[in-house]
């Protein structure tokens, strides 16, 4: 959509409305990204910790280099040899045997030794220190995904500033442009009675100087829209210049006050951010009580390749069995350990219940800030209307020579003023309203609130007489 080539004036920028430019943010936002990428990295660590119900299976090889060969006698092993039922004989029989036995030697095992074999550990208890480690991990994912939305409603409130303010810019500019072709108007009226010699030429010198600073003003208005501009580009990353296609508008009503608070209460991720990290204190107690219990655990052991020796054949290819590990004395403090998870649990109790406070008042605050602007809008409503009317009346008068071209002047700049005042009041609005959205986690909600709009009679006006056109629309709107 954004494909105008880098220009400095706004004509040549593709139109975007806010709703358009909050989608673009979010794909190309880069500190979203990292946020998102965070978030996936504790889903991972979540889904690896659930490995820790299963066995771990070891494939495992040894060479062992003895100083010698393992060797036994004959006489060696008839002395380690029973013969129960041979009865009385037995000792003579073995004392005959003895001296021919003595001769005879065997190898048991050569110095260098080769095995491997496939080991199997299967925990079955571990004091809840499994569980614990998979909350843990839970919580951990929690709080990064709290993150990630309060990033997204940072990033939101940040754009509604830079677009709001392009708004703003191309409002007062538009402004600037009025004025200078008013005071264009008056000077080209002063310039023709000066030569019918009904004015002063210092009247006409009045209108000259003030129609050479309207034009400074408004070269300096169209630099602010250029620079408010690039500001948004940047933030959108785009390379063409982004002309915002939504004007300033305020609602004549909001939602009561409190239906915010209740909802920024129930939906701000700061507050589950805090959760998370209680619940990761919690896991941390149950992990360090664990340490009190004994570990069980299910092992087997199955040979893969031994040597061709004497020892070897006699070991058994395979053997399983239960183990149990019980700690006596432990060194990392467990009973100071859990007094410490403890006292973290109770920190981020409390730090949860002064977070709802704060929020409570931020979330007043802004909505009084909201409300003080629809009333400054509505409220300079007269004030442009009577702007207005005196102007038009002393141009009138200095064309009659019954008013001076400093009054003109004056009435003219007052009313640029005032129109400046609400498109401000306006902006001022839109700000804190898409700040009480962010912190309501309601930004979807904008558009009721932009089609709901009151449209006041200072945001257009004549460029050639300068009258204020009455465009009133209106429409209250009592939810979220």
């Amino acid at each position: 959509m954004l494909i105008i080539g880098l220009t400095s004036t706004s004509a040549m920028a593709a139109p975007i409305t806010f709703d358009q430019a909050w989608q673009l943010l979010q794909e190309n936002n880069h500190s979203l990204a990292a946020q998102k990428a965070n978030v996936e990295s504790y889903q991972h660590l979540e889904q690896a910790k659930g490995n820790l119900n299963l066995p771990s299976v070891t494939l495992g090889a040894n060479y062992t280099r003895l100083d010698n060969d393992v060797t036994a006698t004959g006489s060696q092993l008839a002395e380690a040899t029973s013969f129960p039922h041979i009865g009385g004989a037995s000792a003579a029989m073995m004392s005959s045997l003895l001296p021919i036995l003595g001769g005879i030697e065997t190898t048991v095992a050569e110095k260098d030794i080769f095995t491997s074999s496939i080991r199997a550990v299967w925990p079955i208890f571990t004091g809840g220190r499994i569980t614990a480690a998979q909350d843990a991990a839970k919580g951990q994912t929690a709080e990064a995904k709290s993150q990630f939305e309060m990033e997204t409603q940072a990033r939101y409130e940040d754009l509604s500033k830079y677009y709001f303010s392009v708004v703003l810019a191309r409002e007062v500019l538009t402004t600037r442009k009025a004025v200078e072709s008013g005071l264009a108007q008056h000077l080209d009226f002063a310039v023709k009675l000066e030569q019918q010699g009904q004015i002063a030429r210092v009247e006409r010198l009045q209108a000259e100087a003030s129609f050479d600073k309207a034009k400074v003003d408004t070269r300096k208005a169209q630099s602010n829209l250029d620079i408010a501009q690039s500001a948004l580009s940047k933030i959108l990353a785009q390379s063409s210049v982004v002309d915002p296609s939504d004007a300033l508008f305020i609602n004549q009503s909001l939602p009561p006050m409190q239906v915010f608070i209740d909802q920024t209460l129930n939906t701000y991720p700061g507050l589950d951010l805090l959760n998370a990290k209680e619940l990761q204190a919690s896991s941390f107690i149950k992990a360090e009580k664990g340490k009190y219990y004994p570990e069980v655990y299910l092992y087997g052991d199955y040979s893969l390749h031994e040597d061709d020796t004497l020892a070897s054949q006699m070991k058994p290819d395979w053997m399983v069995g239960v183990g149990v590990s019980i700690p006596i004395i432990e060194t990392s403090g467990r009973s100071d350990t859990v007094k410490a998870a403890n006292s973290m649990v109770q920190q981020v109790r409390h730090l949860k219940s002064q977070a709802r406070e704060d929020l409570s008042v931020l979330v007043q605050k802004t909505y009084l800030e909201a409300q003080q602007s629809i009333d400054e809008v509505l409220g300079l409503e007269s004030s442009i209307a009577l702007a207005g009317e005196n102007l038009s009346l002393r141009e009138k008068a200095f064309k009659q020579g019954l008013s001076t071209s400093l009054e003109v002047v004056d009435a003219q700049l007052y009313l640029a003023s005032i129109q400046t005042q609400q498109s401000a009041a306006r902006f001022q609005y839109l700000v804190s309203l898409t700040k009480l959205l962010a912190l309501t986690s309601e930004m979807n909600t904008y558009p009721q609130y932009q089609s709901n709009s009151h449209m006041t009679v200072g945001l257009l006006s004549d460029t050639n007489n300068n009258q204020p056109l009455n465009t009133s629309r209106s429409s209250n709107k009592e939810s979220l």
